[in-house]
């Protein structure tokens, strides 16, 4: 079985993410960063907001994937990429491989939102269904990396895939700057810590004083109470969540320490403030935003980290939300 992970663990370094950066170009879009003068009358600061539900494969996912295919040699491409996800990440590998010419089998949980599994398929990969209750994704998608060949590309902890993350931490001191922004404030989703450790690593040499943020929500806390604790703890186990992107259960081994590292914070949000979120985008931003996407930006609506009148960046990370369910929430924000 192949792997991505380097031998010294964290081995993400500046270089790794200015190269990410260059093989992105051209590939992977170059979302915005979009603000709203009505929400910020209302916030009483500037809020920017970056859009990764208009990348390719709709949500960031696809920086981390194409960035860690894209470096495999000959016989990797060859013998295939295998990957688990919820649904973001697959979709990601799926069309990087699709893009690289690679054969790509992806494991997904069976109750994935039907548009997940769809687009995973659409770019070519085949999908393994498994039953997220009962059975182990990591063994399953090991198991299948064993028996191929094939270079398994986890969802979060492979320095690659947090380095083609980073990517958009990159675009936000150019894009910010530009504006003639310094935010007090980043906030990003977070499942396994890939995006928000990637961002606050892009982030610490530009903006060595902006303090960065992971959104998460209740239920699935482990980021914030193991940041808070000094060490990696469990979700507690049982917990449902309308966030399909944000279930991993525990922080990354790799990205646990960066996150800690580098001083960031965790924040929690209900789902009802997620809801809310989710409306405020649409209303806002005119932006289709998945329930773990909104994550941030509840908690910056929230008023839950206290920068007061400063700027603040938030990412709405992914929009690949089941169509009825989507509805549905707008129905309610609507109703309010």
């Amino acid at each position: 079985m192949r792997s991505l992970r380097g031998s010294d663990g964290l081995a993400v370094t500046r270089a790794d993410i200015e190269a990410a950066g260059r093989r992105l170009a051209g590939v992977a879009v170059d979302t915005p960063l979009l603000e709203s003068p009505l929400l910020n009358t209302q916030l009483g600061f500037r809020l920017l907001v970056k859009a990764e539900p208009l990348q390719l494969t709709g949500s960031f996912k696809f920086r981390g994937a194409y960035n860690a295919i894209a470096q495999f040699d000959d016989d990797a491409r060859q013998a295939g990429v295998i990957a688990y996800s919820s649904g973001n990440h697959a979709q990601g590998v799926a069309a990087a491989a699709s893009l690289l010419g690679v054969p790509a089998t992806i494991v997904m949980p069976a109750d994935a939102p039907r548009i997940k599994i769809d687009g995973t398929r659409a770019w070519g990969a085949e999908v393994v269904l498994y039953d997220r209750a009962g059975e182990d994704r990591e063994a399953i998608g090991s198991r299948i990396a064993r028996d191929t060949g094939a270079t398994l590309v986890r969802p979060y902890d492979e320095p690659q895939v947090i380095a083609g993350q980073a990517t958009i931490g990159l675009e936000i001191v150019r894009q910010a700057g530009n504006l003639g922004v310094r935010p007090a404030a980043v906030v990003a989703p977070c499942g396994g810590g890939g995006l928000t450790s990637g961002i606050a690593f892009a982030l610490s040499d530009a903006w060595p004083d902006t303090q960065v943020f992971t959104a998460e929500p209740e239920g699935f806390d482990d980021t914030a109470r193991s940041l808070a604790a000094g060490h990696r703890v469990e979700a507690q186990p049982g917990g449902t969540s309308i966030c399909d992107a944000l279930l991993a259960p525990m922080p990354g081994e790799l990205t646990y320490p960066i996150l800690k590292g580098l001083g960031v914070r965790g924040l929690t949000v209900s789902e009802d403030s997620i809801r809310h979120a989710m409306g405020q985008t649409f209303r806002h931003f005119k932006l289709v935003v998945e329930p773990g996407g909104a994550a941030a930006l509840a908690a910056v609506l929230d008023g839950r980290s206290g920068w007061g009148d400063a700027p603040v960046v938030c990412i709405c990370s992914g929009g690949n939300v089941d169509p009825l369910l989507y509805a549905d929430i707008l129905r309610s924000y609507a109703a309010k």
